[in-house]
């Protein structure tokens, strides 16, 4: 009766510390899975975020629920929960009766789980694991260093900001290790702690006090430069190569720039350089036959610190009072240029103003805004010169900006050959100034460096494409670029960016190549608005419906976050009109080339269509079962690693048995009671050189009066197995292990 008493009071001493353990590993995976923002579908995110708050709230809730009935608990909640978040609903087509309707159903509704349940279950498995394996202090450091290592070097490799999450896994780290020591407390002096109950306060706020010291001394610290490299970037370094990282002074502001801003479009132009952090937030969708860059502004003149938007007066070429499925005419031809239409319904989702309508440029129609069945009420501006569709932001009764609206664009075809054999020379000589400008105070080394990249080249393409390329290999791209690089020998931003910075984002390389370019007097200009977004996931059916052609083409509708907005170049060839060059690392403009053109004719269908169509939906279904074959086998080997987490006890027991199979029960009990002497030493329980053990264990026992009746039986025990010369049962063996495990847990 009292040993069970004894056990009970044990229980509930540790019962707190395991809710308080669950909820800092739920959080610190949280944490850890925002390494995967932006890679990951919202849905992935919310059943994952569902799987892991629903088996933690199992285990903080009903902790005395037992394993083998809490564990299909668990499994039901994520089933369920990864349903509700999905939105799955079975689909039945055919004449399927019985049995193999129900399967049909099963399978339909298994398609769409597909792969939200998967990862549901991985991290379910990953949470019940760490809370399996965190029993001690030094697994508890090792959870924690394994979640700080996977945001440190995501943040440092990745654009991603995820210092808030190291913070923030910090601060759990040294709460779990608070609670961890307030539990062992509790446990040795039960008497105390009752005491220390009854003065809260004085108990948790020294806790809470050195917490936020702790967390106020990271926050408010000067941001400095790293001292020591990691292993890599020298081994990198040392061979000559440059290692792509995304490190530099975050947090600092060197030259008064401001580097605490977001990513999205409608940034001061005037101003460029510093940095940002990414924001995921969507700003718009659009349907579009064809993927695209969504241009919206574009600018000409640079003032070496940035670009400034000319006050063109009254622009006689600009239209207004448009209406639908007007032509939108350019002040060019282009004669040597294939074109395609481009259609496109864009529904915006944030709410913000916007100068101008994104869409792939030039437009040349409007089919409707807001309404598709109402007239155009909007006045917008058609700007030929600059390809802008403007709204008007200020002046007597301001419209809201569209919430949706359609259009067609006559997209450009690269043609290289065409583009080789023509000048890049403007449509009218009194534009010439106006797209080649530079500041009088450029640093001579920009243009040197564009005469010496271009020297070979033979047409003004070439030249086009020598820079862009040039930009693209050499520089590294980073949306946190290191001011700290800059030496002050030049105010110019190119000039900063080519010759010190050497890293940047979009406006770093497309002002680059603006500059570059009209210092070989090609006609540049700077454009701004959006890449082009990404395309959601196959649906359901969408395997039935998939077309390589519309694959190829990009058709589909793109979901545009605020992380989508970038800039680029626009050189002007005769005959052909304003060409998009991106120089840009790691970006790449979806033109439609030559030759590759997907409004090419539909071949004609062949009598043997049927059998072909036949062979293709066989080919199909053996890849979809293919799948299913890789799921199922993930789920028995997430199965199999949840009954090794159950049984790890009788594991670890045949295991012992193995190991000391040669071992007789005198010597078992002499290496279990050495291992004993080695955890009382890591607990500061050392024996000296010159004690013997007894001498030691009576010390032992004067510091830790709890266990001194446990010590002197295990002393006893071994002398007895060391010096008597009487063999032991292997029972008594087992009971002696049983004991050294009692006492190893009390320490």
């Amino acid at each position: 009766m009292k040993n069970t008493l004894k056990r009970l009071k044990e229980y509930a001493a540790f019962e707190w510390y395991s809710r308080i353990s669950r909820i800092i590993i739920i959080f610190s995976l949280l944490n850890s899975i925002a390494v995967f923002e932006n890679y990951w579908w919202q849905a992935t995110f919310t059943s994952i975020y569902m799987a892991l708050l629903l088996a933690g709230a199992v285990d903080v809730l009903l902790p005395r629920m037992r394993r083998r009935l809490r564990l299909p608990l668990q499994l039901l909640l994520v089933v369920v929960s990864t349903w509700l978040v999905v939105g799955a609903s079975p689909s039945l087509t055919g004449s399927e009766e019985g049995l193999r309707k129900f399967a049909a159903m099963i399978w339909s509704l298994l398609i769409q789980f597909n792969p939200y349940i998967w990862f549901s279950l991985a991290m379910l498995a990953t949470y019940l694991l760490f809370s399996a394996w965190t029993t001690s202090r030094i697994r508890l450091f090792g959870f924690i260093g394994a979640n700080l290592l996977v945001l440190t070097v995501a943040d440092s490799f990745t654009p991603i900001w995820l210092w808030d999450n190291v913070a923030w896994v910090v601060l759990l780290g040294l709460i779990w290790l608070a609670a961890g020591h307030l539990h062992q407390f509790q446990r040795h002096h039960p008497g105390s702690w009752k005491e220390l109950l009854h003065y809260p306060l004085q108990l948790f706020m020294p806790i809470a006090a050195v917490l936020a010291l702790l967390m106020a001394a990271g926050l408010f610290m000067p941001s400095i430069s790293p001292v020591l490299r990691d292993p890599y970037t020298i081994w990198k370094e040392s061979k000559g190569e440059k290692v792509n990282v995304f490190l530099g002074e975050k947090g600092s502001d060197p030259g008064g720039v401001t580097l605490d801003t977001s990513s999205g479009y409608g940034r001061d132009d005037d101003q460029l350089g510093g940095g940002f952090n990414f924001d995921y937030s969507p700003v718009m969708t659009v349907a579009s036959s064809h993927r695209s860059y969504w241009r919206g502004e574009t600018k000409s003149f640079y003032t070496g610190s940035g670009w400034l938007e000319l006050d063109e007066g009254t622009e006689p070429n600009n239209v207004n009072q448009l209406k639908k499925e007007q032509e939108l005419s350019l002040p060019y031809d282009r004669k040597l240029a294939d074109t395609i239409e481009v259609e496109q319904t864009v529904t915006m989702i944030r709410k913000d103003q916007y100068p101008v309508l994104f869409a792939a440029a030039p437009i040349n129609r409007i089919h409707w805004i807001n309404d598709p069945e109402a007239n155009l009420s909007y006045r917008l501006t058609w700007a030929p010169d600059d390809q802008e569709l403007r709204f008007p932001l200020q002046g007597r009764g301001r419209q809201p900006y569209p919430e949706s609206y359609s259009v067609v664009s006559t997209v450009p075809v690269l043609d290289e050959a065409k583009l080789r054999s023509t000048n890049a020379r403007l449509y009218s000589s009194n534009e010439n100034d106006h797209y080649t400008q530079l500041p009088d105070n450029l640093p001579g080394e920009v243009k040197q460096l564009a005469e010496e990249l271009t020297k070979t080249a033979t047409n003004d393409y070439d030249r086009a494409k020598m820079l862009e390329s040039y930009l693209r290999l050499n520089f590294v791209y980073t949306n946190e670029p290191d001011l700290g690089k800059l030496t002050g020998e030049s105010d110019d931003f190119v000039a900063q960016f080519l010759f010190e910075i050497q890293e940047g984002y979009c406006d770093y390389f497309s002002t680059a190549m603006a500059v570059l370019a009209r210092s070989v007097d090609l006609p540049t200009r700077w454009v701004k608005g959006f890449a082009p977004g990404a395309l959601p996931a196959l649906g359901v059916d969408a395997a039935d419906r998939f077309d390589i052609d519309t694959f190829l083409q990009g058709e589909g509708t793109y979901t545009v976050r605020n992380s989508d907005a970038h800039s680029w170049v626009e050189i002007y060839f005769e005959g052909y009109g304003w060409v998009s060059f991106e120089p840009t690392a790691g970006f790449s403009f979806p033109y439609t080339v030559a030759g590759e053109d997907a409004a090419a004719p539909t071949p004609e269908v062949e009598e043997d269509t049927d059998e072909a169509v036949k062979a293709a939906a066989a080919e199909k279904t053996d890849v979809s079962y293919k799948g299913f074959y890789i799921a199922g086998i993930s789920l028995l080997v997430l199965l199999l690693a949840a009954s090794l987490i159950v049984r790890r006890q009788a594991l670890k027991a045949a295991w012992l048995r193995f190991r000391f199979r040669s071992y007789t029960a005198n010597e078992r009990i002499v290496w279990e009671t050495e291992r004993l002497l080695r955890v009382c030493r890591r607990k500061g329980l050392k024996r000296s050189e010159h004690e013997t053990l007894r001498e030691a264990v009576q010390r032992f026992a004067q510091h830790r009066t709890d266990i001194r009746s446990e010590l002197t039986q295990v002393l006893n025990d071994f002398e007895r197995a060391k010096y008597s010369g009487a063999e032991a049962a292997p029972e008594e063996a087992e009971q002696f292990v049983n004991k050294v495990k009692h006492v190893i847990s009390l320490l």
